[in-house]
This record gives structure tokens, sequence and C-alpha cells, in this order.
């Protein structure tokens, strides 16, 4: 047996490994561009039938986003005396439904405001690129609310508040609020729920795309036209 070191590669032949290899990174798929939301949701007791249906249809969400995208979501709610959750980060429809559906509703007050410094501090820690929340209810200061929808607007940072329900008032400050933050108010019928899955999916994919994903998603779902007529007049 010779006890002669290999032989060194060639310099062509290193030159060569060097293009074949260049050439197959060529073809890898790009690294996903992931993109983090925030899904808030009142959970007092007057909330139980939206909840659950929110939890069927928020996959919608996920769906809306492109192949080169990635959507990470952050479930967040209060219900009871002062008690406000938030998950970890999630990036897939099913574990979401599964967090969601793990939740029972429990009287209490709105707890808004705390709700959204907790999206602030998010955000300071990791950029988030919007923030969703569903309610019915304000027993808040207005006031106090907008200044911090205001706050998310000098962060770029839209809030999409969806309204169920037809007290004028809450409805007169959830428009507000998403005006001030750049966002959207979106009331919604808890008995057309295909209307609040567009709508989630609509938010969506503005969030990861902007106006264009949003443009070509209302071509098939025409009901975004209220959500893009909001994002368009800012």
């Amino acid at each position: 047996m010779s006890n002669k070191p290999p032989a060194s590669q060639s310099p062509n032949s290193a030159i060569a490994a060097f293009v074949a290899k260049a050439k197959a990174l060529e073809h890898l798929p790009a690294q996903a561009s992931v993109h983090r939301l925030i899904f808030g949701l009142d959970a007092t007791a007057s909330r139980e039938a939206t909840w659950d249906q929110a939890s069927h249809i928020q996959h919608g969400m996920f769906e809306s986003v492109a192949k080169q995208q990635r959507l990470a979501i952050q479930l967040c709610y209060y219900r009871g005396f002062r008690e406000l959750k938030a998950s970890h980060f999630v990036s897939d429809a099913e574990d979401l439904r599964r967090l969601m559906q793990a939740v029972r509703c429990q009287g209490g007050h709105t707890q808004i405001q705390r709700f959204l410094k907790h999206a602030l501090r998010q955000h300071q820690q990791s950029p988030i690129k919007a923030v969703i929340f569903i309610g019915d209810a304000i027993e808040e200061s207005v006031d106090d609310l907008c200044a911090l929808a205001g706050t998310f607007g000098l962060r770029q940072v839209p809030l999409f508040l969806f309204h169920e329900g037809g007290d004028q008032g809450v409805g007169n400050a959830f428009r507000s609020m998403a005006k001030l933050s750049g966002g959207a108010y979106l009331p919604f019928d808890l008995t057309s729920p295909n209307e609040l899955r567009q709508l989630l999916a609509g938010v969506a994919a503005y969030a990861t795309g902007g106006h264009t994903a949003l443009s070509a998603l209302r071509q098939h779902q025409p009901r975004l036209q209220r959500l893009s007529e909001q994002l368009t007049s800012e």
C-alpha cells in the first residue's frame, strides 16, 4: 500500500466544482420573507359566537399570502378580570385554529388599550406589519385609544378594526382609530362568515404584498373593494 498523500485537486477541477455548485444554488427556492401580524379578539362573554366563527375561517389569511412569503401570526385576546393573553407566533393555519379552539370566552370589560400597548412592545422587539382586531364594544377612553392609534400610524403599522354589531359610537371610534393608523375600519355581519373570511384574507394579502397583492386578490373577491378604497384614500 502506498504511503503517498492523496493528490491535490487540480485548479481546473476546483473551478468546475465551484461553477457546478453555483448553478445548483440558482435553482434553490428563495428564502421566504416572514411577515408578522398580531390578531387580537375580544373574548368576553358576548363574543363566543364570533370567536367560534373566526377560528374556522382564519385559514384564509394564510391562503392569501404569496408562495415566496410567509405569514407569522400571534393570537391575542382579553377576557375576565384584566386577563390579557398572547400566544407565540405561528405560521400554520391549523396551529392557529388549535390555539383559538382552546380558548373559552368569559365575561369582563374591554382591554383594547392594553392590547394595543402589547402590540407596540412587540413591534419594538421585532417589526410587525399590521394589527387585526375583532370586537363589538369599547368601555375605555376613546381619546386614549385614538392617541395610541396615532402612534401606530407614526410607526407605519396599520390597524384593521373589524366591528361586529350596530353600535354607532363604537363604529365611529374604530373608524377614527383606523384612519389615524393608516389602516381600515371594517364592519361585518355575523350571518355572513364568508365576508369576514374574505376581509381577513385581504388584510393578510395587503400586509405581506401591499396594494399589488390586494388588487390581485380583489379580482376574485369583489367584497374587498371597501378595504381597498380605504387604503388607497390615505
